[in-house]
């Protein structure tokens, strides 16, 4: 006995899904070029990181004294954009499904939040370990 094919929602979700291929991985470059767009256009929390994160890769490299503290510095800075992204994926999903106050979409917004709050702290303290430990001893002299 065979299994029975997909109805309803499934059958929906599948016919959207994509086949594969370069194709595939062409599009997905697209909608991920759109979703970096959106969020420079929409998300002001996005572009004030962005503006102060653009520089710090940039200098990444010359303040760090060794390849993995600077791999470590760019990477925490790169986080901190990946969680922002997430957050503001969350904080706009919640607000297309409902313009009221609903305590679980409250949650959501909120724990996208603290994970934001959490990867600049994560930031903060990499980038003054690493600048410390470059920086503190020529200080102290």
């Amino acid at each position: 006995m065979s299994p029975e094919p997909p109805s309803g929602p499934a059958l929906g979700a599948q016919a959207l899904k994509s086949r594969g291929g370069l194709g595939r991985v062409w599009r997905a470059l697209g909608y991920s070029r759109a979703g970096l767009a959106a969020a420079v256009r929409h998300e002001a929390a996005f572009r004030q990181e962005l503006a102060l994160g653009v520089p710090m890769v940039l200098l990444a490299g010359w303040l760090a004294p060794t390849l993995l503290q600077a791999v470590a510095l760019v990477a925490v800075v790169l986080l901190v954009w990946i969680v922002e992204l997430l957050n503001s994926a969350i904080e706009a999903l919640a607000d297309a499904v409902s313009g009221e106050r609903h305590p679980l979409l409250g949650r959501a917004k909120d724990l996208g939040s603290a994970a934001v709050l959490l990867s600049l702290v994560l930031a903060g303290l990499t980038w003054a370990a690493v600048l410390g430990a470059r920086w503190w001893p020529a200080l102290l002299g």
